[in-house]
């Protein structure tokens, strides 16, 4: 998604950065792990279709993917910093009788990181830009029933309610509806963070 190639959103622990080409590589290897494809319902791809991938990402419309970076002590900004990189968020605008519902997906996939509130803050972030940028107005998840982790996130600390569960696929689906509680509650958590605008430097 266009909208968001200029854009880091800075919070607490996290930084949100685009998926630039930089990232690809330790992206790459990260989906080699049978346990992140398991989760993620992933295929691995080679080197070349990840870079395909990541063009797809930067420009479709029906989808938006940030890169979930650490963030730096004191705080700096390097948006390819490769080795500050835990994760990725993304939704996907696949609904086609629902334009404004966002298929939601979070991956920690670094496990330092995990069980820290890290995928708590980066959902936090995602769901208020999905919200206040792009003009969603309802918000699904697909999780597999063996992440008990996440379905616990979802349930408990953003109120999804469970809607249909998949034994073929072994997998749950949990939405939420973008009241105006929500927006509140997206608004104050907003307020923790800061928006940065930036260009990219023409290549040499």
């Amino acid at each position: 998604m266009r909208l968001n190639e200029h854009l880091a959103i800075i919070g607490s622990q996290v930084v949100l950065v685009p998926y630039e080409k930089e990232h690809v590589p330790k992206y790459h290897e990260w989906m080699k792990s049978p346990f992140l494809q398991e989760m993620t319902g992933s295929e691995p791809l080679s080197i070349d279709d990840e870079y395909a991938m990541q063009q797809s990402w930067r420009t479709d419309d029906d989808k938006c993917t940030f890169i979930v970076l650490a963030k730096a002590q004191p705080d700096s900004i390097n948006i390819f910093d490769c080795g500050r990189m835990i994760g990725d968020v993304n939704f996907y605008l696949n609904n086609v009788y629902n334009p404004h519902e966002a298929e939601l997906e979070v991956m920690i996939a670094e496990n330092d990181y995990s069980g820290k509130g890290v995928a708590t803050e980066v959902l936090r972030l995602m769901m208020h830009y999905a919200v206040n940028d792009v003009g969603v107005t309802d918000l699904v998840v697909r999780i597999k029933e063996s992440n008990a982790a996440s379905i616990h996130i979802f349930e408990h600390k953003f109120g999804f309610i469970e809607t249909e569960r998949s034994k073929a696929f072994q997998e749950v689906t949990l939405r939420r509806a973008v009241t105006n509680t929500l927006r509140a509650e997206l608004e104050k958590w907003a307020k923790l963070a800061t928006r940065v605008e930036y260009v990219r430097a023409p290549a040499k």
